[in-house]
């Protein structure tokens, strides 16, 4: 029912992406079943596909963000998914973590680079997982998509964009050499993942960090 990154973070990093089977995280009984296995309540963003980043903090207020860090243990950073790409952060000492919310729009306007910058903390101790998202051979682009992406053309074949590669030339341009993950595919995968581009629905998944 989740997805656990395989990625050499440290032992107090935990992390998850929910799949369909766990239920649909946009809804209460989704949430409910999610909790089982958090410490605590996850804290939850309005995502608008920008690259504000903030730092997780115990709330009822939703901040209007796409991507958070924590420092303090057993704060759960969350960020829903359908399509768009989950890419976590956490430093090689356990110290922090990050999830953002990584979308063409959000790739385009540095959602990834903000997170790192708000983390701060040298991007040579740095590893980062990319979650589940739409896959490069599913994900049809019209020019506009291409244009906002000037220096990543080798990230496009014909009208499909790849994600996961847009992702690992921003890190790699920040000096985050250790990335894993990347090898999903939300549309294609209707067994396990929930897909807006293919299904045009409102159900969505989760991703989520934080130190134990």
């Amino acid at each position: 029912m989740t997805i656990r990154p395989e990625w050499p973070a440290p032992p107090q990093v935990r992390a998850l992406v929910t799949t369909r089977a766990l239920g649909d995280m946009a809804r209460e009984e989704g949430k409910r079943r999610l909790r089982a296995l958090l410490p605590a309540e996850p804290v939850w963003l309005r995502q608008v596909h920008g690259n504000v980043v903030v730092e997780g903090k115990t709330s009822s207020e939703q901040p209007t963000a796409d991507a958070l860090f924590a420092r303090q243990p057993g704060t759960v950073c969350a960020v829903m998914i359908a399509d768009c790409m989950p890419v976590f952060l956490a430093d090689e000492a356990g110290t922090a973590v990050a999830v953002a919310h990584a979308g063409w729009r959000g790739l385009a306007a540095g959602v990834i680079e903000a997170t790192l910058d708000a983390m701060k903390i040298d991007s040579s101790r740095m590893l980062s997982w990319l979650g589940p998202a739409i896959g490069p051979e599913a994900y049809e682009v019209g020019e506009d998509v291409r244009a906002a992406f000037p220096g990543h053309q080798d990230a496009f074949s014909g009208r499909y964009l790849d994600l996961y590669a847009v992702a690992r030339k921003r890190l790699a341009e920040r000096g985050v050499t250790r990335v894993y993950g990347g090898g999903f595919c939300t549309y294609s995968d209707a067994a396990r993942f929930f897909s807006y581009r293919r299904d045009r629905a409102r159900e969505r998944m989760a991703a989520l960090i934080w130190l134990a």
